[in-house]
């Protein structure tokens, strides 16, 4: 009875959280799951039209592969290399005083914090002669003429995956530097005693296996902020952004529904978006507890 009544009591606890989130999150998806086999305009009542919509991104979208690789692009470039540089500056800035240490994490991750502050890189990259960037080389006779580094497609999807690095510090750089705070010097100490001798040893044998949830947190976290790349790209770039060179799913979404309110084709997108997603996540954690396993069976 007494376990009865604890179960009730977690229900009732759970139920405003858990009906907020079937009514914002799981019915959301559900119908835009749904929706994806309807053709909708927002004003004539949904036509079901089954996998036309899917059919349609393979054959008839001509920018649809194009946005699918940025998207990629973006996932698999800036999500590690994010993630990467997240811990290596955690890694870095660990040892130092409790001071100066706090002042180094609110330095890194005031870009994200911040916001609209990558807007400074409009100037850093101007394609006029007053541009940081463009005044410097000149200067050095690097270059004759100023480089448009944001609307010339060679340059443009580079200076953004640059911009997305920069923005790369957030909660899961800050779920690394908490992980630092929680290790464990007696593991550290019983290590010494088992042979451990320098700190490469310690980061892959002591480290990295207790610091597990806060670094699966952190890589779940950078692959969906990389996935999820638009609004930077369209506020850099432009909309859409010259030969579609920085466009990306979440930006062909928005010019799909929110501008041409095609609203079942917009949704057959946003699950693909999903799906990849999805799958990138399982992978992630499925590479996490195998390489847990590993040392664990060491």
């Amino acid at each position: 009875m007494r376990r009865r009544g604890s179960a009730s009591m977690a229900a009732l606890m759970l139920a405003p959280f858990t009906s907020l989130f079937v009514l914002f999150t799981l019915v959301p998806i559900l119908s835009a799951v749904a929706l994806g086999f309807f053709s909708f305009d927002m004003i004539n009542p949904p036509r079901f039209v089954g996998f036309e919509n899917y059919v349609r991104m393979l054959v008839d979208d001509s920018v649809f592969p194009i946005a699918v690789r940025n998207t990629l692009v973006f996932a698999f470039l800036t999500g590690p290399l994010g993630y990467v540089l997240s811990f290596l500056f955690a890694w870095l800035i660990n040892e130092l005083r409790p001071r100066i240490r706090a002042w180094l994490t609110l330095l890194f991750y005031a870009p994200t914090l911040a916001g609209n502050v990558f807007f400074l890189w409009l100037f850093l990259f101007s394609g006029d002669a007053y541009g940081l960037v463009n005044s410097t080389l000149m200067q050095l006779g690097l270059i004759q003429e100023p480089v448009q580094w944001l609307t010339d497609s060679r340059y443009s999807l580079g200076v953004v995956v640059l911009v997305m690095l920069w923005l790369s510090m957030g909660a899961g750089f800050l779920a690394i530097i908490a992980g630092f705070q929680g290790l464990s010097r007696e593991l550290y100490e019983a290590a010494a005693v088992d042979g451990i001798r320098n700190r490469w040893q310690e980061l892959w044998y002591v480290t990295l296996p207790q610091m597990a949830p806060q670094m699966l947190f952190a890589a779940v976290i950078s692959i969906a902020t990389s996935f999820a790349v638009g609004y930077q790209s369209m506020e850099l770039t432009g909309f859409p952004s010259t030969d579609y060179a920085t466009h990306t799913l979440t930006l062909h979404i928005l010019d799909i529904g929110g501008i041409r309110f095609e609203m079942g084709y917009a949704s057959a997108l946003a699950f693909v978006l999903f799906a990849m997603m999805a799958v990138t996540w399982r992978g992630i954690e499925t590479l996490f507890r195998r390489l847990a396993e590993g040392k664990g069976g060491k």
